[in-house]
């Protein structure tokens, strides 16, 4: 089983970019990241603590440049906070363990599918596609591509 937390080590091996955004609440600008238009399947965790936080078969093209899912992979590692910053009243989501700041929750997705819309700077994720999940040892999340892949067809 896998640890996930936040060390000054990780930290350090962040880009300017990852830093930025994770530690300082940034964000990092659309259309020119790197998951925003990634299409294969796998999972996305946080580039600080490892914590699985999403699935690709809960990415959806949103059309404002940013990775967006309409559910995390395990809701106990994305936490909620309000943020007023900006003069706006929003939901900030960050990492459970490695407090990484990730974006915004949005009462904006699909509505057939929850109607949210995690909307996520890439900077903040390290995508381990699907053939890698059992070597970098996520391999119990397996069973989610099956499960909500069959769930998808019959809703269809």
């Amino acid at each position: 089983m896998l640890e996930y937390s936040k060390s000054p080590q990780r930290i350090s091996q962040l880009t300017d970019q990852q830093y930025r955004v994770t530690q300082r609440d940034e964000t990092e600008p659309s259309f020119s990241n790197a998951y925003w238009d990634n299409k294969e399947p796998g999972i996305y965790v946080d580039i600080v603590s490892g914590e699985p936080l999403f699935a690709s078969v809960d990415k959806y093209d949103s059309r404002t440049g940013w990775p967006s899912f309409t559910r995390p992979l395990e809701s106990g590692h994305v936490v909620e906070r309000p943020d007023t910053s900006h003069g706006m009243v929003r939901v900030e989501l960050r990492s459970n363990q490695g407090d990484s700041h990730l974006g915004h929750l949005f009462p904006d997705g699909p509505s057939d599918r929850g109607g949210l819309r995690y909307c996520i700077n890439s900077a903040s994720l390290r995508f381990i596609p699907l053939e890698d999940l059992e070597q970098e040892g996520y391999g119990q999340y397996l069973s989610v591509f099956e499960t909500r892949e069959e769930d998808a067809a019959e809703s269809r």
